[in-house]
């Protein structure tokens, strides 16, 4: 069976409650039951993960690969922007990374127009709402190797 796992990094625990007319009304725990159900009905089994803390999220990466888990959908939320420790984390393991946004980030602030993470990751989906988060985890289920 393969395995996947959705990280959400900070403030994506007050999803539901934080800017709902950026974010939506939908709920981390609502998102992390839809995406653990895609993958039940793909045959899959997903993990999920929140924190506001860059080394739990490091960690937590390095867990992956250790896992052998076959994906991750990481949301990491305004770590994006400068954390070259996450950055180094995806970089540094084997598994493929599907960074989402559930906003455009390249039509908001200015300093949400880069990521430090994307150049380390398989793709990048944004703009697309929640349902990044489940078009990324469908195209890790159908991803070769």
């Amino acid at each position: 069976m393969k395995r996947f796992l959705v990280i959400n990094g900070v403030n994506l625990n007050r999803l539901g409650k934080r800017e709902p007319h950026i974010y939506g009304y939908t709920t981390l725990a609502e998102l992390e039951e839809r995406v653990k159900k895609q993958g039940e009905k793909a045959g899959a089994e997903v993990l999920t993960f929140q924190s506001n803390f860059e080394g739990e999220l490091v960690e937590r990466l390095h867990l992956a690969e250790d896992e052998g888990l076959n994906g991750i959908v990481f949301n990491p939320g305004a770590f994006t922007h400068y954390s070259y420790a996450l950055a180094d984390a995806v970089a540094g393991i084997s598994v493929p990374v599907i960074e989402v946004h559930i906003s455009n980030i390249h039509t908001r602030e200015e300093f949400r127009h880069h990521s430090v993470i994307a150049p380390y990751a398989a793709g990048q989906l944004c703009g697309f709402g929640l349902t990044g988060y489940e078009l990324a985890l469908d195209f890790l289920l159908k991803r070769e190797g």
